[in-house]
């Protein structure tokens, strides 16, 4: 139990009812009882009171894809030091990937990260499960124990699925079990050994590409499986001006269909990798300028759900290579919302669609009930600064690597503080 909560004088911002005015938000034993627009609602005698300062009060981002080292790389990322980096960027709920050692394909597995989780991180840790065992896209997993275990979505991660009958018949078991199914469209094979986008760029460093049809084939054949099995199928990122077109057509005959993105794809293009910047070489490579505007039209009509940050933790050791030998990644809980806010700085997007794919649209996907600001919603909120001007320093990162693609950045909006579950688990120093 903890003391109630008021938050005074907010702009609050919510997507899911279309929210943006000035108001107070009245918390008790870590659920929101009630709204006010404009001053405080009746406030008891031992409420803790936190005065807004007219900031943005949101619902705490949801984040649908994070790579966590924990088990069995800790010394990239645990699951303290991921909690500790998404409260302080805004993401108070994350979904951890599997692509750990051992495979999140267990049920045992999906229940112990949970527990140690509540225990350990500031931010809720969701599970998800592998599609299939050792994400070796053979043989699948138990859906229903793995359910029953707490896991929120299937996915084998950063690993496509190459076989198209294996793909279908793991449809339509999760359409069975009713979760959602989250997928990277790549072709291996087209992926080659590629390592940026193919194209002219690609060409001047002498680096081999990977066309965009090793995106959009399997997505095409993924849409088409979805379509028959009803499963509810999420694109797990996309990158391309076709991919777009393709999800585009299928939503309109499909419900059930959504489509992610990771803000690296929104905020940079290939042109950023510059000499062989390594920091840079991500999955799915970063695409042309034209496919980064595409993009962002997708996100304002609707064909593109979330954003996420594609939080993929790797050391020093595997990032300092030459390109092509370098592992794909980068860092981004910290940055994620800070980068989102660009596009509005910019005019690019309005604020409450930058927020509807980080808050709300997350949370419908996964049947979760944050993501709002309502009466009886949990208390997973952030209080930002929509000007504060900051720059990226790899020394005050959380997270235990470094591999941030927006280190030197300049950014325009702060988190001043996080709330979860009614409880302040990050300040800002110069809101504390």
């Amino acid at each position: 139990m903890t003391r109630p909560l008021l938050i005074e004088n907010a702009r609050i911002v919510d997507p899911a009812s279309g929210t943006d005015h000035r108001g107070a938000v009245l918390v008790e034993d870590g659920n929101i009882v009630d709204l006010a627009l404009g001053g405080p609602v009746g406030v008891p005698d031992e409420a803790e009171v936190v005065d807004a300062q007219g900031h943005v009060l949101a619902p705490g981002l949801i984040d649908m894809r994070v790579f966590v080292g924990e088990p069995g790389k800790e010394y990239r990322e645990t699951l303290a030091s991921a909690g500790a980096a998404a409260v302080a960027g805004g993401v108070t709920s994350l979904v951890m990937m599997p692509d750990t050692t051992p495979v999140v394909d267990d049920g045992a597995l999906v229940d112990f990260l949970i527990r140690r989780a509540e225990a350990q991180s500031p931010a809720r840790i969701l599970p998800a499960a592998a599609i299939t065992r050792g994400l070796n896209g053979t043989e699948m997993t138990e859906f229903g124990l793995l359910k029953e275990a707490g896991a929120v979505c299937l996915t084998d991660g950063s690993h496509s699925i190459q076989s198209t009958a294996l793909l279908r018949s793991a449809m339509d078991y999760a359409a069975n079990f009713d979760m959602p199914f989250v997928h990277q469209p790549a072709d291996s094979e087209l992926v080659g050994d590629g390592v940026m986008n193919a194209g002219l760029f690609a060409t001047v460093l002498g680096l081999r590409g990977i066309p965009r049809e090793a995106e959009t084939i399997p997505l095409a054949r993924d849409l088409q499986l979805a379509a028959l099995t009803r499963v509810r199928y999420h694109a797990a990122q996309i990158s391309t001006e076709g991919s777009a077109a393709l999800l585009k057509a299928a939503k309109s005959r499909n419900p059930h269909v959504t489509a992610g993105i990771s803000i690296n794809n929104l905020c940079l293009n290939e042109n950023d990798i510059g000499r062989y910047r390594t920091y840079f070489k991500l999955n799915p490579p970063l695409r042309s300028e034209d496919d980064r505007q595409s993009m962002i039209e997708a996100l304002k009509t609707g064909v593109i759900d979330t954003i996420h940050s594609d939080h993929d933790p790797q050391d020093t050791e595997v990032k300092r290579q030459p390109f092509a030998e370098a592992s794909d990644g980068a860092i981004g809980l910290e940055t994620l919302l800070a980068a989102a806010l660009r596009l509005v700085h910019s005019g690019d997007v309005d604020l409450m669609t930058i927020l509807r794919a980080m808050t709300v649209r997350p949370a419908e996907i996964l049947g979760l009930p944050s993501g709002r600001i309502a009466r009886g919603a949990p208390a997973d909120l952030i209080l930002f600064d929509l000007e504060y001007p900051w720059q990226v320093t790899e020394r005050e990162l959380r997270s235990k690597s470094r591999n941030t693609s927006f280190e030197g950045a300049r950014m325009q909006g702060k988190v001043m503080r996080t709330f979860v579950g009614g409880r302040t688990v990050f300040t800002h120093k110069e809101a504390a």
